[in-house]
């Protein structure tokens, strides 16, 4: 089964890089923001083709969040960096430079080094409340903070980190939320699902992270909100896994290629980063050409 949740997770990263990159493109046409912004771009064709990418995902996450711990789905989650980078430059009409494929070689194989050592296990997909309260209140307060931060008038670039900073936080919160409704649908069945509270916390969470990402594709580039938003996402849902399930991870030696992995994929993120700032625009001719 952790092979399965491997598969559908890295199907979701793919489905979720495509809605990010489409709903950055549908944004960037945009000057508004909060709700008026979506409100906007619900009419944009591009938006929704977003949208229809994030919905895949979502049904992806929670297949793969059944199947498999917390832990191991929202880390593989940061292949959606380079997926987003890979769709992004032909849809925004540019060129990724020969050190953005180094980049998406040393996260991908940072990413692997790091979850074959760390190999995340357990089984659990239901927490007490006692349990939940703490996290729902770090979680929360940790995306008001955020978002506080990113007030009109800081630079572009630090603005759309911190807005993917929180929306990253409200996807691990979602995840988590979403393991434990799937789990209660799997083991119940559908009524015990909308009696669950977890399903509506879910809702309100994905809500909530999907405007925030919104507004983060607008406030910034991309190559300031994307790192953000995909390595906050594995590392806060790595801390609700522990958390809340008691999922763990293996120790002892095992921490050293866990480090390397995890450097690895820092390299691989600054490296991206780098190489979108040099990113070419494409000729007229060439596209033409290459439709042709």
């Amino acid at each position: 089964m952790i092979e399965l949740a491997a598969a559908f997770a890295v199907a979701g990263a793919a489905s979720n890089a495509v809605g990010t990159a489409f709903q950055r493109k549908a944004a960037s046409a945009s000057s508004r923001g909060g709700l008026r912004l979506l409100a906007e771009l619900v009419r944009r064709p591009f938006w929704m083709i977003g949208m229809a990418g994030v919905i895949c995902a979502a049904l992806f996450q929670s297949l793969a969040l059944v199947n498999g711990p917390l832990a191991l789905v929202q880390p593989l989650f940061i292949l959606e960096l380079p997926f987003a980078l890979l769709v992004a430059a032909p849809l925004m009409h540019r060129r990724l430079p020969p050190s953005g494929w180094w980049g998406v070689a040393s996260c991908v194989a940072g990413l692997a080094v790091l979850l074959i050592a760390a190999a995340p296990h357990g089984a659990l997909d239901q927490a007490p409340l006692t349990r939940w309260i703490p996290a729902l209140c770090l979680c929360v307060g940790a995306m008001a903070v955020a978002v506080l931060l990113a007030s009109p008038g800081r630079p572009a670039a630090r603005r759309a980190a911190l807005l993917a900073a929180a929306s990253a936080t409200g996807n691990a919160l979602t995840a988590a939320l979403l393991k434990s409704a799937s789990g209660t649908f799997a083991d119940e069945g559908f009524l015990a699902f909308l009696r669950s509270w977890q399903t509506y916390g879910f809702a309100l969470a994905g809500v909530a992270a999907v405007l925030l990402l919104e507004n983060a594709l607008q406030a910034g580039p991309l190559a300031a909100a994307q790192p953000a938003l995909t390595i906050g996402d594995a590392v806060v849902s790595l801390a609700l896994g522990i958390a809340l399930f008691h999922e763990r991870i293996r120790t002892g030696w095992w921490l050293m290629p866990e480090a390397c992995g995890a450097l690895m994929i820092v390299a691989g993120v600054l490296v991206l980063s780098r190489a979108v700032q040099r990113i070419t625009v494409v000729p007229v001719a060439a596209e033409e050409e290459i439709a042709t």
